[in-house]
Formats: C-alpha cells, structure tokens, sequence
C-alpha cells in the first residue's frame, strides 16, 4: 500500500470526477423522455461517485507530491479502471452483450481506438451511442490531461503526468510555465475546434444527436459511429468532406495550434518539419489512391475516386477508422497501404494513435546518417529537427519504442494466432488496435467488427489497445523489476 497509496489517492479524485461525464448521456436520455434509462445513467454515475469517495477516504493518509513511479502507476490506474466503470451502463443498456464485450467497447472509446464489438446500433437508445462517441472525445487528447489542469488545486505536482500520458518522444517541452496552463490551452483549442465541427455537420445535414456523437469521434481521431455502416449511413458528399478536413486537422499537434494562438502566427505549423512531412505523405497516398482506383475502374469519374480516396486515407492514416463503403473489395494493394498508414502518420501532440510521424522523420534521418558514416566513418553528422540536433537520449528512446513495438506486436499476434483467428485477421487486429486504428482486415474489416471473437481474445486486444493508447513504455515498465526496487 506505501507503493500504491498515493496514485490511489489521486485516482480517487479522478474517479470522483469521472461520474460527472455520465451526467452527458443522461441528459440526452431525459431530453428524450428515456426515463428508465435515465435512472439508470444516475445509478451508474452513483456508483463511479461512491467508490471515488470511498477510495478518497481509505487513502487520504497518502497525500503527497507524487514522484515520478507514482504518475506512471496512476495513468495506468485511470486506463485500467476507467474502462470497467465505463462499461456498467453497456452491461446496463445493451441487450445480450457480455462482460467481456463490454469492457472491450469502453476500453476501444477511451483510448480512441473506434473498434467496436457490437451490431444494431441503430437500435440503441440514442443516451448509449451517445455514450461511447462521448468517452472517444474524453479520451481523445488523454484523460490525463484534465487531471493535470485539476492537480494544482489539489496541491499535487503534474509534470510527471504529463510526461507519462503526452504522445510522442518529446515530452519535456512546456508551452507555458505552469504545466496546468498548457493543460488547459489544450483544452480550449480542442473545445474551439469540437464546436466548428458540431456546427459543420449540422450544416452537412446530420441532426443535432449524430452531429455531436459524429462531432466526439472526429475530434478524438476515434471512429465511433450510431451506425454499423458508419458515415456511409448518410450517403453524402458534404458529410465526407466535413471529416475529411477535421480529420485532417485533429491529426496535427494541438500544442502547434497553442502556438499559434499564443503567437497570433502561423509560423509554427508551416515551419514544423513533422507537420510538413504529415501534410506531403497524406497528399500523396490521396494522390495514389486515387490513380489506382481509376485504374482499376473501381469508380467511373474522378471526382468520386477522388472523394472516396481522400476519405479514406484520412479516416485510416490518421487513425479515425470511419468507412463510407467497404474498402476490402478494391484492389488489395489499398486496404494493406491504409492500414500502413495508420501505424505513423499522426503526428506527436495530435488525438491520432500510433508511432507518430515524429518518430518516423527521426527514424529516417538515423537510417540516412548511418548510411553517411558507412562512406565517411569520421564524419561530424548529427540528427537534427527544427535546425536543433536532436539528443542522443532521445534518438534512443525512439530506437528502443520501435523495438518493443515491434516484439509487442508479434508477440500478441501470435497469441491470436495461438487462439485460432487467421493469420490476415490477427495481424491485421493487433496491429489496428496497438496503433488505435479501429477496422483491420479479414473478419474485422470496415464490413465486419470485433464482436465474433471470444472472450481470450477481446481481453488480448483490449491489452493492445492500452498498450498503443499510453505508448508501450508506460504500460510495460510496470513489468521491469527496476520500477517496484525501492
């Protein structure tokens, strides 16, 4: 209990808060005369409410500035935890679903991943579907975050959460000088940018419910629809474009859009070489998909092939996972180049899961060093970004991340392969669910979901999906003995 006593204690404040986010779907149950599903949302927000102030009172003894073994114990905690109490209300709700199903559906909506295990959602109760997209906005840019605006008021430092729970390999760099402050201008843009979005599709013609359940799922790069056939429900042109430009803008880094703000300047998105590198590959992979379906006559015109090209590269490379058609019945080479996609292109500091496009520039750059040294082994030739070298620490962060997110991808695919599933659908679901895509391959493709698997196997990629959601690092240094050596 020394050890785990004072995340406990944190997480109790954060648990505490978290019954708030139930009051969301309840008022849309009660704006909706639902008023047996209403009772049941404020149970369940009762109940996360009960435990967070019983756990408060069982570890106030603990109170202190956490270390930095405490933050990553607490993310953990909140990823983990979170996930059980957001599935009551499913188990609640959902006819016939199972524990199992129901703790993979939160799991999937709080760390933006979009892969579902359930069919009919249109005939859920609009309070439900609300819900899921709901705890994909939440999740989005990382509950964490939100705890870091709050600690200060509860005289705990949050630097070291923030360190813990921020993607990407850069994670000593502040925006503002109090930590709280970045929090919180993060949260404004994000909020700023949901309101734009809401009202874009409504303009696009959806309701005011799907605008918003539509609005969430956006924003977190999640994926989440009302619909099992996703935004191909709609069957319209402006709704595809409305998400091709929100997806497109939610996969770059909102401390970029910070700075700008900040600095009334555009000079930190055009001169950031991630952001650039992020813009060229999604503009050519749009460009090739487009000639390779108009190759293949997949469609008549280009316009179209352009469109549906557009669309989905968006929703896969950065990792949203919306599908306006079933993209496993064009030519193969496309599904397999946008599920590659989804793997690096968001960038560091986005909604957007995966390496991070920051990772795969210094990536190249040491491969491109490397080859120099072969030819010139005395050469003074350092990585560099932004016209600064970049630290050796960090370039062996990023080498050792790839590593074990290479090993940690095998490893679960293997333990699918083990379980049963085909080789197409285990590789292609692991490797989905570890970089927060949603749809793979095979039997969980954009025409399919998650919901035919059994139960060893929804917990395995429930795992992948935390794994991917706090970046391997964090979830796996649990598993050292260096982490719990006092």
């Amino acid at each position: 209990m020394q050890t785990l006593g004072p995340a406990l204690h944190v997480f109790a404040h954060v648990l505490t808060a978290f019954a708030l986010v139930f009051l969301v779907p309840m008022g849309w149950a009660w704006f909706h005369d639902d008023l047996t599903h209403e009772y049941q949302w404020a149970v369940c927000a009762g109940v996360t409410l009960v435990s967070g102030v019983i756990l408060w009172a069982l570890t106030r003894a603990y109170r202190c500035e956490l270390q930095a073994r405490d933050g990553f114990l607490l993310v953990n905690l909140v990823w983990l935890v979170l996930p059980a109490y957001s599935a009551l209300p499913l188990m609640l709700m959902v006819p016939g679903i199972t524990w199992h199903q129901a703790y993979f559906e939160a799991m999937s909506a709080l760390t933006a991943t979009g892969a579902t295990a359930l069919s009919g959602l249109e005939r859920l109760p609009v309070s439900v579907n609300v819900w899921r997209c709901f705890l994909q906005y939440v999740g989005g840019l990382g509950v964490m975050l939100l705890v870091v605006a709050v600690l200060p008021m509860l005289g705990l430092g949050g630097m070291q959460l923030y360190k813990a729970e921020t993607p990407g390999p850069m994670k000593d760099q502040k925006l503002t000088p109090r930590i709280a402050e970045t929090a919180r201008g993060l949260w404004a843009v994000y909020f700023g940018f949901s309101v734009l979005c809401l009202l874009a599709y409504r303009w696009a013609g959806m309701g005011w419910a799907d605008a918003f359940m539509h609005m969430c799922s956006t924003m977190g790069l999640a994926g989440f629809s009302s619909y099992d056939a996703s935004i191909g429900h709609f069957q319209s042109p402006a709704v595809e474009w409305v998400a091709v430009v929100f997806m497109a803008l939610a996969g770059i880094s909102f401390l970029r859009y910070f700075m700008v703000l900040r600095g009334l300047t555009l000079r930190p998105l055009w001169s950031d070489r991630e952001i650039r590198t992020y813009a060229v590959v999604l503009l050519g992979a749009i460009a090739l998909v487009t000639l390779v379906l108009l190759a293949q006559r997949v469609y008549p015109d280009a316009p179209t092939a352009l469109r549906m090209a557009a669309f989905h590269v968006l929703s896969l490379a950065t990792t949203t996972g919306y599908a306006s058609t079933d993209y496993l019945q064009w030519p193969p080479f496309i599904p397999v180049l946008l599920l590659f996609l989804g793997t690096f292109v968001s960038c560091a500091g986005s909604t957007g899961g995966g390496i991070k496009m920051v990772r795969m520039v210094l990536l190249i750059k040491q491969a491109r060093r490397e080859l120099v040294r072969i030819i010139h082994p005395h050469v003074v030739n350092p990585v560099t970004l932004g016209g600064q070298a970049v630290p050796a620490q960090v370039m062996n962060a990023v080498l050792g991340f790839m590593l074990i997110y290479g090993a940690a991808t095998m490893g679960l695919t293997f333990l699918l392969l083990l379980s049963g599933l085909d080789l197409v659908t285990a590789l292609s679901a692991v490797v989905a669910t570890v970089n927060n895509i949603g749809p793979g391959l095979g039997e969980v493709g954009p025409a399919g979901n998650y919901g035919g698997l059994t139960p060893f196997q929804l917990w395995v990629l429930s795992f992948a999906m935390l794994l991917g959601r706090l970046e391997l690092l964090t979830v796996l240094v649990l598993f050292t003995r260096a982490f719990w050596r006092r």
